[in-house]
């Protein structure tokens, strides 16, 4: 059941409030330090998500998914498929992370690599091996792009989404979205649409930019390829300097709210907070969104 839009309107605080406080935040392993004072801002049992980061031993992301468990979080580590060094230590990694650190599920990419740095070319390769379930991990992440991929034919990511899928009822895993930040609601909320229409059943978390800086949110927003929408802002006269207003979540946490009202029942299930390195900053954010 939709809401006409005075309802909708004066709805909005609790709608956003539920996306928010069912939803994620990305933390880098560089601000392990800060685990305790992340989860003291955020609901107990909070997924974070801990990024892999080009170089960084999977010892180190241990040592993160250990600090965010035993700090009262759920912690969800990034496999990194191109940047898999060797199968075993893999393996050993992922029954370390299940049977010490009680992980449930994984964010599932290719990763950032122009050529693969051991044994997995893709995240489909990963899947079919089977290691994920052996291992005990029950649910995967894969990701979703609003702005298309900057390297990847968007007939090519459908295909594997739906090859994803398969693999994953196959094997019992769960399977859900979590979507490259965007800075235009309309995209998202189009992708959301049709993710809806095509893929009824699975959950979708979006993915919004957390408050940063001006020039930090243009410096992630061209490594991750949603320029399109960066490019639209600044054609209509949004400079760099003004960006960050243009871009705060709460924008695009309301738009999102807004299309989940009006559908009255959606696959939109929260919200996936990017942090940029500023964990502490979106974590404040998250909070006061969801004590409203």
């Amino acid at each position: 059941m939709s809401f006409p839009a005075s309802a909708t309107e004066a709805a909005l605080p609790s709608a956003i409030a539920e996306l928010v406080s069912g939803g994620s935040l990305e933390m880098s392993p560089r601000e392990l330090h800060r685990a305790g004072e992340v989860a003291a801002r955020l609901p107990t049992g909070t997924c974070v998500y801990i990024p892999s980061l080009p170089g960084l031993p999977l010892a180190r992301t241990l040592d993160m998914v250990a600090a965010l468990r035993a700090a009262g979080l759920d912690p969800v580590p990034h496999v990194s498929a191109r940047r898999i060094l060797e199968k075993e230590d893999f393996r050993r990694f992922l029954l370390r992370c299940v049977s010490d650190c009680g992980v449930h599920r994984v964010m599932l990419i290719g990763g950032d690599e122009p050529r693969p740095k051991g044994p997995y070319a893709d995240s489909l390769e990963v899947l079919r091996e089977g290691l994920l379930a052996e291992c005990g991990v029950r649910e995967i992440g894969v990701a979703g792009y609003p702005e298309g991929h900057p390297r990847i034919a968007a007939s090519i990511l459908e295909e594997s989404f739906r090859e994803k899928l398969r693999l994953a009822k196959d094997q019992n895993l769960g399977l859900y979205v979590v979507t490259q930040f965007s800075f235009a609601p309309a995209r998202v909320v189009e992708f959301c649409a049709a993710l809806a229409r095509n893929a009824p059943t699975v959950p979708v978390y979006v993915g919004v930019a957390g408050p940063s800086d001006p020039a930090a949110l243009a410096r992630y927003a061209q490594r991750c390829g949603v320029s399109v929408s960066l490019r639209a802002l600044r054609n209509l006269g949004f400079g760099i300097a003004r960006l960050v207003t243009h871009t705060d979540p709460q924008e695009h946490v309301a738009a999102l709210a807004r299309y989940q009202l009006s559908r009255g029942q959606g696959n939109v299930v929260g919200v996936h907070l990017y942090s940029f390195g500023g964990a502490l900053r979106t974590a404040d954010w998250m909070r006061e969104r969801i004590a409203s």
